[in-house]
């Protein structure tokens, strides 16, 4: 039986023409398929490995990270949804990052995946300007606030542009490969 590998994805940078929400979309799309992307044909072990010390780092940690980044910010709080939580922040407040020796990485891809179908979902046919009153972060001291949709979308490409910095790193110190 061969052993699960991360999916490969095919690289498209979208449109560089169009409206506000048609390049936004796009940016978005684009950020998302660079994690993948540096994660392609890894497998569990390489996904879980931490290869940029002394930071406990790693591409899976990634990858659940912006799985609880999607449902946090389009799920929980543009769509106003209770939904518990991904992962044990109660034990621990970084445990999609450091809670990855044991983890599954073939449902972690599965979970981030639909996190980001659900995402889409939400925010299909709603407004840039559409607002919401932000909830609480239980590990974020910050109060509520007024947010509409696109700072959500450039919050998200810019959270994703940080991180996929970061899978660069990770990638090319685990076999080499650069996320050109």
């Amino acid at each position: 039986m061969t052993p699960w590998t991360a999916p490969s994805v095919t690289r498209d940078p979208g449109p560089r023409v169009g409206d506000e929400r048609t390049l936004l979309e796009a940016r978005l799309e684009e950020q998302r398929r660079i994690l993948l992307h540096n994660c392609a044909g890894l497998d569990a072990d390489q996904l879980k490995t931490r290869s940029a010390e002394p930071s406990t780092l790693t591409l899976l940690g990634l990858v659940r990270h912006l799985a609880v980044v999607e449902r946090w910010w389009f799920r929980q709080n543009f769509a106003g949804l209770e939904l518990p939580d991904l992962f044990s922040f109660d034990r621990n407040p970084d445990a999609e990052f450091d809670d990855v020796d044991d983890a599954d990485a073939a449902a972690d891809f599965a979970r981030y995946a639909e996190e980001v179908e659900l995402a889409r979902q939400v925010v299909a046919g709603a407004g840039l300007d559409d607002t919401f009153r932000s909830a609480t972060h239980p590990l974020v001291d910050r109060p509520p606030m007024e947010i509409n949709l696109r700072w959500v979308f450039l919050n998200m490409i810019e959270e994703y542009a940080r991180h996929n910095g970061h899978a660069d790193l990770l990638r090319e110190r685990i076999d080499g490969v650069t996320g050109s």
